[in-house]
């Protein structure tokens, strides 16, 4: 969705969902820490006007933010200023709408104040992001409702100068190149274990795969490709549920870290 601009010079772009799910379970899961973490990544939430909300996109990169409305289970704000340099401060509100049939349309809208279009593809790139996260929502909402995962967040680097190439090194190195919805899935041997059936296929031109798990546990992987800085980077997001979730965790994250180290290795940071 395009930036719309008003004469005032607020700037908004949105984002929404249909889900499966009463308002208060909904709440649970766009509101709460453990509801956040379990399908976008790990979040803190204190739930109050003047809390603070932190989301952790890997290490050193968090986001912040001051709630500035609650009103469970339909509206919550936000404030924050995490684009950088001279970015302008971001007021976020997120609604949940009840629908006929136990569903609920969940929405983000980003507001700012801005005299030029400089931040406008910055914006717009969120809401992209805000589909590919509300696809993991849905699942999770469908599948998982009420129940708190363990989220693993990993990174790779392709050598691959192109999207489509650095796709194709990552799901054939995996063996489960090809697959299309519905189809079961499982990792070749040698690889982290990944088994389950896709949920959902992205297009050539944004390659994604969505999985929903059974092994290593019952649970949601994404993959995708990211082209950046004029870089492919690799994420591969798991959310793990069932009886033990942090103990999968633990024994699966250093067999991933490892295996991503190896075929996608990430740049060495300085110092």
């Amino acid at each position: 969705m395009p930036v719309k601009r008003d004469e005032t010079g607020r700037r908004t772009v949105a984002a929404e969902v249909e889900v499966p799910g009463t308002p208060e379970e909904v709440w649970q899961a766009i509101a709460t820490g453990p509801g956040v973490t379990s399908w976008f990544v790990p979040t803190r939430v204190e739930e109050r006007v003047g809390g603070t909300i932190v989301a952790n996109f890997g290490p050193g990169m968090d986001s912040l933010a001051t709630i500035t409305a609650w009103d469970p289970p339909r509206r919550f704000a936000a404030d924050s200023r995490d684009m950088g340099l001279g970015s302008p401060a971001i007021a976020t509100e997120w609604t949940v709408e009840a629908k006929a049939g136990g569903t609920c349309i969940v929405r983000v809208v980003h507001a700012w104040f801005a005299e030029t279009d400089d931040w406008d593809g910055q914006f717009e790139g969120h809401e992209h992001g805000w589909r590919a996260f509300f696809r993991i929502l849905r699942l999770y909402l469908a599948h998982f409702r009420g129940r708190h995962g363990v989220n693993l967040q990993l990174m790779g680097m392709a050598s691959e100068p192109m999207v489509g190439e650095a796709w194709a090194a990552l799901t054939g190195r995996l063996g489960i190149a090809g697959a299309g919805p519905g189809q079961r899935v499982q990792s070749a041997a040698g690889t982290p274990a990944l088994a389950g059936q896709v949920e959902g296929v992205g297009p050539d031109e944004h390659p994604e795969l969505l999985l929903r798990l059974d092994a290593p546990a019952p649970g949601i992987a994404h993959l995708f490709a990211l082209p950046m800085g004029g870089q492919i980077y690799l994420p591969v997001r798991l959310y793990l549920f069932g009886d033990q979730p942090a103990a999968v965790a633990a024994q699966e994250e250093p067999a991933w870290q490892a295996w991503m180290a190896r075929h996608f290795p990430m740049p060495a940071q300085p110092g």
